[in-house]
């Protein structure tokens, strides 16, 4: 029986599961993470293409039994959460990750893999679905309304891509709204800053007052915000979706300098 406490909606539909499996690309040489494999349903269609290793992170003990029962030595199994253990993966090459995330943790799951130290080193893709309201917050671009912290955080680091939207009816149980599939790329360069923590905590303090001018959120950060705001060239009248993410880490980088 499926664990409202966990989140846990179980893909059930053929043609969607064989699209998640040309969406990883997977090879005889590849290492496969699957995030919450649940009953087993894309495990087994994981299994067919016969990677060099899979292991599955399942949360439920009685899945994780019933799992091992099923695929045998086809499947390591870890019974923990992978909030615990996400970091803690390590291999002579980068790994591909596959998860139907749980909605009530999927945000933090992605950002946990984003603060990831030499993230490019230790995976190859993520092949991950969300609910499709987040989804579009991961994908937003600049001046868009979903535009915001997921978005600035996740272009940082990746290389995004919306691959499917996904009905409700193709889950068991049938959640009340729609889920997108998205395959994210490490990128092999991106901007340094000393901790992504205090690009969160930026994109936080501007996106909270997302209707007002950034003005205010300049003026949180900074004592002398516009000074800071014409060493940046930024116009205090925008607001905060006006901005673009590599704006975003300028102001970042600044506010580490400053410690």
């Amino acid at each position: 029986m499926p664990k409202k406490s966990l989140g846990q909606n179980f893909l059930n539909n053929e043609k969607i599961l064989s699209d998640i499996i040309k969406c990883g690309d997977i090879s005889k040489d590849d290492i496969i993470l699957e995030i919450g494999p649940g009953t087993g349903n894309l495990t087994k269609k994981i299994i067919e293409k016969n990677p060099k290793l899979l292991i599955a992170v399942e949360k439920d003990k009685n899945l994780s039994i019933s799992l091992k029962e099923k695929f045998g030595k086809k499947l390591e199994i870890i019974n923990k959460d992978i909030l615990d253990c996400y970091d803690n993966f390590s291999f002579s090459k980068p790994i591909k990750v596959f998860g139907n995330l749980p909605y009530n943790i999927s945000t933090k799951i992605l950002t946990s893999f984003i603060k990831v130290e030499n993230l490019k080193n230790k995976f190859k893709k993520f092949i991950f679905i969300f609910q499709k309201e987040v989804a579009d917050r991961i994908i937003a671009k600049e001046n868009s309304k979903n535009y915001g912290r997921l978005s600035i955080l996740t272009s940082w680091k990746m290389d995004k891509q919306k691959e499917i939207d996904i009905d409700p009816n193709f889950f068991y149980p049938k959640p009340k709204v729609w889920s997108s599939l998205i395959t994210l790329t490490p990128k092999s360069r991106y901007e340094n800053i000393r901790k992504a923590k205090d690009l969160e905590h930026i994109t936080n303090i501007f996106f909270n007052q997302r209707r007002k001018m950034i003005k205010k959120p300049m003026k949180q950060l900074f004592k002398d915000f516009e000074g800071v705001a014409k060493q940046l060239d930024i116009d205090l009248n925008l607001r905060p979706q006006n901005l673009s993410k590599n704006k975003y880490i300028e102001i970042c980088k600044f506010y580490e300098s400053l410690f």
